[in-house]
């Protein structure tokens, strides 16, 4: 669950994060609003799936406190606790590429908030190699509001809007069909080659499609150009050792494609749910399915929309029971996060946070697993689950 964080980590005043708390503050919105929470129902946010599975009490021991509305104790069959990351950064890659077994403990590099962001040597041979007449934003900036600032100029001129954030990110902004999907694909494998020696997590190219700012809007078409995980994640060793992987989502991007197996994508999170139940059904004994349910973290964290936040929190809710009809006796199924993206706290970028580990073995017994000090926890109970031999950054919690 793509930003679902759980309350502020340890470290947060590290990264400016102390205070803040994705699924904390989104329950006391929800509850603080009454019975007027336009176009979302009414009152307490509603997760009673999720908290059957221990949401509730993980955050509280993320907090000490228990979001409004998730009071409810866990089933005998729940499996929860909370993880924090050891990875340097907040950023999507760490946190997923450290739930799959590897932290990253080097240090990305980040473009600075200043206009220009980007080194006049990294601009200028992105326009010189793509062949572009230029480019535009050269700056920090959030996917929809860069995109309205610039589109218009975008369309007249041909130039991409380049942009970047608190990630280590280089985005690329261009219409679909005034610039051209593909043309803009091929920017970005350029971009990605230019910024390997910079040490930038990820390329990604944004679409989008609309005239005016008015009725600009990003489409399902991004892809992110990520590097390759530092070493061989879970994804690798399942399929060294002959198993199929199932990547929902944008897993395949955020892994390079390195051991991402059948990759399956999708315009939405209910969507990506429809997919996830798709591979459920295909995967046979010992292969997994890894999903990315983005929507969290990018129509409502990065853009703070609260109310949206809370609207997408409970038709994913709605939506897990089918997640776990699918399961057959003697699968597991884990919900998680990789970072926060409190739509509440200052900024539109990540928040450093104890991440949720819910779920389930169907036909035996749940449990508390406490406060594991490293996600990679999380791709070694699946090693463990799945029978092959263990890596060395985390301990299975079976």
């Amino acid at each position: 669950m793509d930003s679902v964080g759980i309350g502020a980590a340890e470290d947060a005043a590290a990264f400016g994060d102390a205070g803040s708390d994705t699924l904390g503050h989104i329950a006391g919105a929800c509850a603080d609003s009454g019975t007027d929470r336009p176009g979302q129902g009414s009152g307490r946010l509603k997760l009673p799936k999720l908290t059957r599975l221990g949401l509730g009490r993980a955050a509280e021991a993320s907090t000490g406190v228990i979001p409004a509305g998730l009071e409810a104790e866990p089933g005998p069959e729940a499996i929860w606790g909370i993880a924090c990351e050891v990875s340097t950064g907040k950023d999507t890659p760490s946190g997923h590429w450290e739930i799959a077994g590897v932290p990253v403990t080097f240090a990305w590099t980040y473009f600075p908030d200043t206009r220009p962001a980007f080194p006049k040597s990294l601009t200028d041979a992105l326009i010189r190699e793509a062949k572009l007449p230029g480019i535009l934003g050269d700056k920090h900036g959030s996917g929809m509001p860069i995109i309205a600032e610039f589109g218009q100029e975008h369309i007249r001129t041909g130039k991409p809007i380049c942009y970047t954030s608190a990630d280590s990110v280089f985005q690329i902004a261009a219409h679909e069909t005034h610039f051209g999907l593909e043309r803009l694909y091929e920017v970005c494998e350029v971009a990605r080659r230019l910024c390997d020696p910079l040490n930038i997590g990820r390329v990604i190219a944004r679409p989008f499609v609309g005239e005016t700012p008015a009725d600009f809007k990003r489409t399902p078409n991004r892809r992110d150009y990520a590097v390759p995980p530092p070493e061989p994640t879970i994804l690798d060793r399942l399929e060294a050792a002959g198993r199929h992987v199932y990547s929902i989502g944008k897993i395949g991007d955020i892994f390079a494609h390195r051991g991402t197996g059948t990759n399956l994508k999708a315009p939405n999170d209910m969507a990506l749910v429809d997919r996830t139940l798709e591979a459920m059904r295909l995967a046979k004994d010992g292969d997994l399915v890894f999903a990315n349910f983005v929507d969290f973290d990018t129509l409502y964290g990065h853009r703070r929309d609260v109310a949206g936040y809370a609207a997408a929190l409970e038709a994913f809710d709605a939506r897990v029971p089918e997640i776990l009809s699918a399961a057959r006796a003697g699968d597991l199924v884990i919900f998680t996060a990789d970072h926060g993206n409190d739509p509440s706290f200052r900024g539109t970028d990540h928040t450093r946070e104890h991440v949720p580990i819910v779920g389930v073995r169907p036909g035996l017994p749940g449990k508390a697993i406490g406060n594991r000090t490293t996600f990679a926890d999380i791709g070694e109970t699946i090693a463990a689950h799945l029978g092959i031999a263990p890596g060395k950054h985390g301990v299975s919690f079976l």
